[in-house]
């Protein structure tokens, strides 16, 4: 037997690319024969480059899709298979190691620590239980206060890598124009431009080694804002973790969103303002049994609609984040909450119009039926979401997105955003938390 296990690691263009990056690249006991991919379209069929895999890698790591596992398994003749995404049931992270192991693989689930890179600076991570339930917001509220406290912040967002991946080893975004520089998504935009839009500087890509240190030049304190429900990538000195009361019981059934919660300093159950108190006592409750130490806030997160008498008495087609309708799997967001305070006559379903790319998001995703996912990866997705709302029979697009889509997209329709911030029902308490954690 070769001292050399040779490894496959399972992925979705993130979490798979740093675990590589920081614990297999330079592991001579390991040899990475491939990477799988999932959740995120479009990745399959590429390689992860040489210029980032290191000299052990000349010509790269290729990708595969996920389906092609066992057969990949069995052609590699593959002694192990590492887990490295995120937002998934227990029960089918167990199903996937059930795949491995009855082909022939050891299937590893790396701990939290070792792949966390130790800042020169303070860190505070922003994590969750699930998609959708508000870190990029709450990143947002936090350096707020932050700032007040005369600390200049940068943020690093957990990876979006969709183009060139040597391209995007560090990326650095203070401004639209570098938005456009680096030809970025709907997907990356809808994290990147509000952090733009509110003055801050936010960092991301692929080498999280080298954008830290790079982030670290310019910062007083590092935010980490989390994607998915994955853990940070840089050692906390704050962990923070949100929590979802429109979908009770996640906060217990997902991987890694249940190690978040064991592992935070404080939790955040958000969206109170729309859930109810049973829900919301629920969670509570969940969370003090997992993380009987952690302190548990609750915060809202109201939603303002900017023309609402665009909206009132209309039939309008709502947009909603794409990835928290998709493997986040709710079947509304914000954009239908601030349509309904709008007064909205009705929601129309725009799954009938959907074309192409569209059309087999709702096969895959049937919950998202009634709301149009913001599916943006790529230019010919941008273009079937164009056409599916200009063929759509309604008044009005409301757009519950963190971006103005109409800087990506033109349609025949009068579009309108609803914006959603972090409001703690106890303010106060997070600002006293960041204050301990910086240690001012």
């Amino acid at each position: 037997m070769s001292d050399v296990r040779r490894t496959v690691i399972l992925g979705a263009a993130g979490r798979d690319f740093h675990n590589f990056n920081v614990l297999y690249r330079d592991d001579a006991t390991r040899e990475v024969v491939a990477f799988t991919a999932t959740q995120i379209p479009d990745i399959a069929g590429r390689r992860y480059p040489a210029e980032l895999a290191g000299e052990r890698y000349p010509g790269g790591i290729p990708i595969v899709d996920e389906a092609d596992l066992e057969d990949l398994i069995a052609r590699e003749n593959v002694d192990e298979c590492v887990f490295s995404y995120s937002d998934i049931a227990h029960a089918d992270v167990m199903h996937l190691a059930s795949r491995c192991i009855a082909a022939g693989a050891d299937f590893v689930l790396p701990g939290g620590a070792p792949s966390m890179i130790t800042s020169t600076k303070p860190v505070i991570s922003v994590c969750a239980v699930r998609t959708g339930v508000g870190k990029s917001q709450t990143s947002r509220y936090l350096v707020r206060i932050l700032q007040e406290l005369g600390k200049k912040v940068v943020s690093v967002r957990h990876p979006m890598p969709y183009g060139d991946l040597a391209k995007q080893a560090v990326q650095r975004f203070a401004s639209y124009a570098d938005l456009d520089a680096h030809e970025c998504t709907i997907e990356e935009r809808e994290e990147y431009e509000p952090h733009i839009d509110a003055g801050f500087v936010i960092y991301a890509g692929v080498d999280y080694e080298a954008i830290l240190r790079r982030a670290e030049e310019e910062a007083d304190v590092i935010m980490w804002d989390g994607g998915n429900n994955d853990l940070p990538f840089y050692r906390p000195d704050l962990h923070i973790v949100l929590a979802d009361p429109l979908r009770p019981g996640d906060e217990a059934g997902y991987h890694p969103g249940e190690a978040n919660v064991r592992m935070a300093d404080l939790v955040i159950i958000n969206k109170c303002d729309v859930a109810s108190e049973d829900a919301i006592a629920q969670v509570e409750a969940s969370v003090r049994g997992l993380n009987p130490d952690a302190t548990v806030i609750r915060c809202d997160s109201p939603v303002t609609v900017e023309d609402p008498e665009l909206v009132r008495g209309k039939r309008a087609l709502v947009i909603e984040d794409g990835p928290t309708l998709t493997h986040g799997s709710m079947s509304f967001g914000a954009g239908v909450v601030g349509a309904k305070a709008a007064g909205v006559a009705e929601i129309v379903d725009p799954s009938p119009y959907a074309v192409a790319s569209l059309a087999a998001t709702y096969a895959k995703y049937p919950n998202a039926r009634g709301i149009l996912p913001a599916m943006g990866y790529g230019d010919a997705q941008i273009r079937d979401l164009e056409a599916t709302i200009d063929a759509a029979d309604a008044d009005v697009v409301v757009s519950g997105t963190p971006i103005d889509l109409t800087r990506v997209l033109s349609v025949n329709k009068p579009m309108t955003r609803a914006r959603y911030e972090l409001r703690e029902q106890q303010p106060g308490v997070l600002a006293e938390a960041v204050r301990k954690a910086i240690g001012g």
